[in-house]
């Protein structure tokens, strides 16, 4: 497998993100090896929340989040996803798959790290992965916080607006991370904090992640993912494990999927789930510290 990996100064001076990154080997699949990155904060010894981002975005969309889960004590935990951030490039758009990323996530996680009593925060690409662990490795999860994601097996129709974006990003002939980003937003960033998002991706040639994985999102029932995502929501669906639901209220993507996961997970029951207010698709970029404060409430409870 071919690879590229970001020059290290492309990260230099981001604004409000001075987190210095670790990194792991793991197996790419192919006999060879992947640098995955992650930043980390908070006591070594308190059990993990372990934030999962999505399409096209890297760990630096939790900027905001990370030092009020740390002043509360809690150890944060934020990888980039192979393709993104600081992780190794793979350079064709076939070395993605949706088990891969899965399996690049677990080795992580727990080869790596071996993090147990997880909270998983996954939002976009970030659930969609993160919650096949959860279902997969029901051990290691003592909660779950989804917000804007779903866990998708081809029998859903697909938002207009998604089969778009789909469309723009395979086949634009450059992209520009950081405007993607924005659309995605009710709020303006600054011209800073947009240039944090194109920062891991110097180039074109750096983009086949970004450009892959809307078409890893199972569309149809015959998907190479479909058959995994069905059997894990059906063990998520019956698992007593707490789930927070914490959309935003304006994400015409995943929107939908909050009230369904309110309704279908056992483990969404009982529980007092916020609807994050003048926020888009992501809604860490719009409204970091109030997603922050839900899941410290979250956890506190």
């Amino acid at each position: 497998m071919e690879t590229l990996r970001t020059p290290d100064d492309r990260f230099d001076n981001l604004p409000e993100f001075s987190y210095a990154p670790s990194y792991c080997d793991v197996a790419d699949g192919e006999g060879g090896v992947l640098r995955v990155a992650w930043v980390e904060d908070g006591p070594a010894d308190a059990d993990p929340v372990l934030m999962l981002h999505g399409e096209p975005s890297w760990s630096y969309l939790y900027r905001t989040m990370i030092p009020i889960l740390v002043a509360a004590g809690h150890r944060v935990i934020c990888p980039d996803l192979v393709g993104f951030g600081r992780s190794d490039k793979p350079t064709r758009r076939e070395d993605h798959s949706y088990a891969r990323h899965v399996e690049w996530m677990r080795a992580l996680a727990f080869d790596a790290l071996d993090l147990r009593n997880v909270t998983l925060v996954g939002q976009d690409w970030g659930g969609l992965i993160g919650l096949r662990l959860a279902a997969e490795h029901p051990e290691r999860f003592s909660r779950l916080v989804v917000a804007n994601t779903g866990l998708p097996n081809g029998e859903q129709p697909m938002a207009e607006v998604w089969w778009r974006f789909r469309e723009t990003i395979q086949n634009a002939p450059t992209l520009n991370i950081g405007w993607f980003v924005q659309g995605g937003c009710r709020q303006q960033m600054s011209d800073e904090v947009r240039a944090g998002y194109d920062a891991p991706f110097p180039d074109d040639q750096y983009c086949a992640g970004p450009r892959a994985m809307p078409g890893l999102v199972p569309t149809s029932p015959d998907d190479p993912a479909a058959a995994a995502n069905k059997t894990a929501w059906a063990t998520l669906s019956a698992s007593p494990t707490p789930m927070l639901v914490a959309f935003s209220d304006s994400d015409p993507i995943t929107g939908p999927m909050g009230a369904i996961f309110q309704r279908e997970m056992r483990g969404a029951q009982g529980i007092d789930h916020p609807v994050v207010r003048d926020a888009g698709h992501f809604l860490q970029e719009d409204a970091g510290e109030e997603l922050a404060g839900h899941i410290v409430e979250f956890l506190r409870g």
